[in-house]
C-alpha cells in the first residue's frame, strides 16, 4: 500500500500563528488561535509561542509580507521552535516558502485536524475517511514530501526521458484515492443495509449533534448507560455510535452520538465524513447539544447549523440542550439564552441536573410522530403484537374468535406495516411526559 512519508514526531516545540486582516476581527482571530492551542495539545504537542499578525492583505508568496514575515521568524528563532502551526490555510507553494525561510517545519490547521483525526480513528468507515481527506490534502504537497522527485528515468527501448518520480506517486496517490472511494461506497452501501433494517423496525430515531467536546458521548453514557469513549479533548470520538433507550411512556428511541463540528472544518473532512454524518440528516429529529459555559457559544450553534445546512438537515424537528449549566456562574446566562431560545433545555450531564425535563422534552418530540390506533391482527400473527409492545405502547389487547384486537401508540412509520391491520384511528390527547394517551380507554 502506498503511504504517505511520515513527519519526525519528536516535536518538542510550537509556535502559533494567526493572520487576519481587518481590525475588526481581532478578536474572533484570538478566539480561533486559542482553539488551534487546544487542538495542538490534543496531539500532545506543547505550545511555548503565540503570535497574532495583522497584514493589509494576503500576500501569494508567504501569506504575509516580508516585513512580518521576518519578525515572525524573529520569534520563530528567540522561542527556539522547532515547528510552527499557522490558524490559517496556507498553500503548498507557502508551506515550501515558509520552511525554507525559517528552517523549521510549518503545517497548518488543517494538517492538525487531520493528524487528531487520524489517531482518533477507529471503525473501518472512520479509518477509511481520513485516509481519503489525508490523501486529498497530500497530492498537491508531494513536492514538498520528498527529496527524489525531480528524478527520471526511462525503461528498455524508452525514446524519452520517462515519468519523473512525483508524477508516479501522483499516479499512485491518485490511485489509492480511488480505491478508497470504492471501499466507502462499500461501507455506505452497508450502512445503509443497516438503516433499512432499523426502518423496517419503525424506532424513531435521534441524532445527537453539536460543535466537537460539548457533551455529546457522555449525553448518550447518561441516558442510554452506553459504553462509549469519554474524554474532555476535542473529537475525543469519531464514529458514530447508536443506542437504544426506553422512554418513560415505553415509547423505544434509537439515539445516535455524531462526530463533533468545529469552525474552519477542513473540505476535505466534510466530504469525507458525509457518511458519517448522513445519521443526522435521515434521523427523524435532532438534538443539538451546546456548551452553555463557553463564551462563543452562539459562534459555535451558527457553526454546527452551517454544517446542518450543507448536509440539507437544518430544517428538521430540533431540541437545543445547553449542557455544563454547572460551570455557569453568571445567573443571566441562562435567561439570555432562553431569550434567543425559548423552547431550549438546560442541563449538566455531571451532575444530572436538567434531566427529567430533557427526558420529558425528548418524550413530546416522539409523541409528534405517532398515532394511536385500534388493530385487529390475525391470530397467528403473535411476532407483530410482540413488536407492538416492544416498538409502541399497547394500552388494551383482546383475543377474539376472528382476530387479536388491540388498542396502541404506534410511529407513524408503522404504518407501512401495519396499516392494513388497522379497524379505527383514535383520536388522541397529549399526557404527562409528552405521552399520546386515547381519549377512549375501553370498549
Amino acid at each position: 500500500m502506498f503511504e504517505i512519508k511520515p513527519r519526525d514526531k519528536m516535536v518538542e516545540r510550537a509556535m502559533l500563528v494567526g493572520a487576519y486582516g481587518d481590525h475588526e476581527q481581532k478578536a474572533d482571530a484570538k478566539d480561533l488561535l486559542e482553539e488551534l492551542e487546544e487542538l495542538v495539545r490534543t496531539l500532545g504537542i506543547p505550545v511555548v509561542e503565540r503570535m497574532l499578525v495583522y497584514h493589509r492583505e494576503p500576500h501569494a508568496r508567504l501569506l504575509l509580507g516580508t516585513g512580518k514575515a521576518d519578525e515572525v521568524c524573529a520569534r520563530i528563532t528567540a522561542a527556539q521552535c522547532d515547528v510552527v502551526i499557522f490558524d490559517n490555510e496556507l498553500t503548498p507553494a507557502q508551506q515550501r516558502n515558509w520552511e525554507t525561510l525559517s528552517k523549521v517545519t510549518v503545517i497548518d490547521r488543517r494538517e492538525i485536524i487531520l493528524d487528531i483525526f487520524g489517531t482518533r480513528a477507529q471503525t473501518r468507515e472512520a479509518r477509511i475517511q481520513v485516509d481519503l481527506a489525508r490523501m486529498a490534502y497530500s497530492l498537491p504537497r508531494l513536492t514538498r514530501a520528498w527529496s527524489h522527485l525531480g528524478h527520471q528515468g526511462g525503461g528498455i527501448g524508452a525514446k524519452g526521458e520517462g515519468e519523473s518520480q512525483l508524477e508516479q506517486d501522483k499516479r499512485k496517490i491518485r490511485g489509492q484515492i480511488d480505491r478508497l472511494k470504492k471501499e466507502l461506497l462499500g461501507v455506505r452501501s452497508s450502512r445503509a443495509t443497516q438503516r433499512k433494517d432499523r426502518k423496517r423496525a419503525p424506532v424513531p430515531n435521534a441524532a445527537i449533534v453539536g460543535y466537537t467536546n460539548s457533551g455529546k458521548s457522555s449525553l448518550l453514557q447518561k441516558l442510554t448507560g452506553a459504553d462509549v469513549l469519554v474524554e474532555d479533548k476535542l473529537f475525543a470520538t469519531l464514529d458514530t455510535t447508536t443506542r437504544k433507550i426506553a422512554l418513560p411512556n415505553k415509547q423505544p428511541l434509537l439515539l445516535t452520538d455524531t462526530v463533533g463540528f468545529i469552525r474552519k472544518l477542513p473540505h476535505e473532512l466534510v466530504e469525507s465524513f458525509n457518511a458519517t454524518l448522513e445519521e443526522a440528516a435521515l434521523s427523524d429529529f435532532l438534538i443539538h447539544l451546546l456548551d452553555a459555559s463557553h463564551p462563543r457559544v452562539m459562534e459555535f450553534y451558527n457553526t454546527t447549523m452551517k454544517v446542518l445546512g450543507d448536509l440539507g438537515a437544518d430544517t428538521k424537528q430540533t431540541l437545543v440542550v445547553f449542557n455544563k449549566m454547572d460551570k455557569v456562574g453568571d445567573t443571566g446566562t441562562r435567561e439570555v439564552l432562553r431569550k434567543h431560545f425559548p423552547g431550549a433545555v438546560f442541563v449538566s450531564v455531571l451532575t444530572g441536573d436538567g434531566f427529567g425535563e430533557l427526558v420529558e422534552r425528548i418524550s413530546e418530540f416522539v409523541s409528534k410522530g405517532t398515532r394511536v390506533v385500534e388493530l385487529l391482527l390475525p391470530l397467528d400473527r403473535n411476532d407483530l403484537l410482540a413488536r407492538l409492545h416492544r416498538e409502541g405502547k399497547v394500552y388494551r389487547t383482546d383475543y377474539e374468535e376472528d382476530g387479536i384486537r388491540i388498542r396502541a401508540t404506534i410511529p407513524d412509520r408503522a404504518m407501512e406495516t401495519l396499516g392494513r391491520f388497522v379497524v379505527e384511528p383514535l383520536p388522541a390527547i397529549q399526557g404527562p411526559l409528552g405521552t399520546t394517551v386515547p381519549i377512549a380507554a375501553s370498549r
